[in-house]
């Protein structure tokens, strides 16, 4: 995924109230800008760390810019919660994730579940496999240097939706939770147990049930995103 317009550098000078960041572009100016980002960002937020910023293109958004992308110890990391659906479809059409493909027909949120929807759902399968619901959660946090972890708060939301894949594979489905790692150092991934002890043991009951799990990792440039290549889940 090619950013569609060129990005802003900047210094961070803090992130506050959840969604809000604020940043000296090199040109000196200080600027606001929206963080689609509800976790915490543990180890990513820190003041002094370089960041990238695209231009609002929303005529209807309040602010002019969206946080992209912080470096970290050399490492960028994209903070952007809103692309990995687009780049995991990327990556599904692209034959980079093997696991997806053989499917005719994608599709995204999709109803399913307790008043939920999923991120994306595959159907139409030319192998004979049955349809597919796909649930894609983002991975910034890294406290292990080559270990990514997810994660980095506690997520009810992201408990439920195991319950919920774990549900659709009873009913005959498939269902997937993939991991999309934004930063490029990881080598390993694995579930931060002590920051969620209730969501790694739902992680656990819903791979008993059937439910598959991977961890894909990202090149990141501030011209570019893509999806690069599959690396392992520890302790699943």
């Amino acid at each position: 995924m090619k950013f569609e317009h060129e990005l802003f550098h900047g210094t961070l000078i803090k992130r506050y109230k959840r969604f809000l960041a604020d940043v000296k572009l090199d040109s000196g100016e200080i600027v606001t800008a929206h963080c689609a980002n509800s976790g915490s960002m543990l180890g990513l937020k820190d003041e002094g760390n370089e960041v990238w910023l695209s231009p609002a293109t929303n005529p209807k958004a309040k602010l002019n810019y969206k946080w992209e992308i912080v470096q970290v110890e050399n490492v960028p990391v994209g903070i952007n919660t809103s692309l990995p659906n687009r780049l995991v479809e990327e990556a599904i059409l692209d034959g980079t994730i093997s696991e997806l493909q053989g499917y005719q027909n994608l599709k995204r949120e999709v109803k399913y579940g307790e008043n939920s929807r999923i991120d994306i759902f595959l159907s139409g399968s030319t192998y004979g496999k049955p349809d597919c619901y796909v649930e894609i959660k983002n991975v910034t946090m890294s406290r292990e240097k080559g270990i990514g972890e997810f994660p980095d708060a506690v997520t009810s939301r992201g408990t439920k939706h195991l319950k919920e894949l774990g549900d659709m594979v009873d009913q005959g489905y498939r269902s997937v939770m993939l991991y999309l790692a934004q930063r490029p150092d990881i080598k390993n991934m694995r579930i931060a147990s002590d920051i969620d002890p209730t969501y790694a043991d739902a992680l656990k009951v819903a791979k008993d049930k059937g439910v598959e799990a991977y961890c894909y990792k990202c090149d990141i440039s501030p011209s570019a995103i893509n999806v690069d290549k599959m690396v392992p889940i520890l302790d699943v």
